[in-house]
């Protein structure tokens, strides 16, 4: 079956796939854990912060420490909205966002929390999304599937009509967990059902004329 015949929703992942934001979160880790007198983070921590919700990224990061409770009361006050400007768009985002939104329904499910809405409406691109669900949005983040499935709900789809963009494990296991086709952005060591390195080839995979 032609894929373009059978995919109603694209949903992308935030971190690592829309933005690198990869700098930002560790500035802002390091920002929480010099509030406390602590070293930056090791380098081991970065991946963990960068594919998890920030509660459990602060647990994880401040393990060993007598400052967990203080932390998280302290990630509460804390406004990530000064690390946006160190949130890279990737290329082309924009631009492909506005040629699949005529024919698909386009969501964002991240473990991202309610920072997603600044970030997502500074770059200009909150309008071209139907939906977005955040950690702060659902019961279980990811790799729980309840992102998917609120999606899936919002447009009356089965999973088998939607593709999920992600570029981690965590995105690997959410979709699994989904029933949802996994397009892996720039990690080919994911076991996904497609592989790409720059996002417009998600155009020329839905959008190409038939041969």
């Amino acid at each position: 079956m032609d894929i373009r015949k059978k995919i109603s929703a694209i949903i992308f992942d935030c971190d690592g796939v829309m933005f690198d934001s990869y700098q930002a979160n560790i500035k802002y880790y390091n920002h929480i854990l010099a509030r406390f007198n602590l070293p930056p983070m090791r380098e081991d921590d970065f991946d963990y912060v960068h594919m998890h919700p920030a509660d459990k990224s602060v647990h994880h990061i401040f393990r060993g420490t007598p400052y967990g409770e203080e932390a998280q009361a302290y990630l509460l006050q804390t406004d990530y909205t000064p690390f946006i400007k160190d949130m890279i768009i990737e290329p082309d985002l924009k631009e492909l966002l506005g040629l699949l939104k005529p024919h698909f329904g386009l969501a964002v499910a991240t473990n991202r929390s309610h920072t997603i809405g600044d970030v997502i409406e500074r770059h200009g691109i909150k309008d071209l999304f139907d939906i977005v669900v955040s950690s702060v949005d659902v019961k279980e983040p990811k790799p729980d599937p309840e992102t998917i499935f609120k999606v899936l709900d919002f447009f009356g789809i089965g999973p088998e009509q939607a593709l999920y963009v992600g570029d981690s494990q965590v995105d690997y296991e959410t979709a699994s967990a989904a029933g949802v086709p996994l397009i892996a952005y720039r990690n080919k060591a994911l076991n996904a059902d497609r592989h790409i390195e720059n996002l417009m080839e998600i155009k020329e995979m839905l959008l190409a004329p038939s041969a």
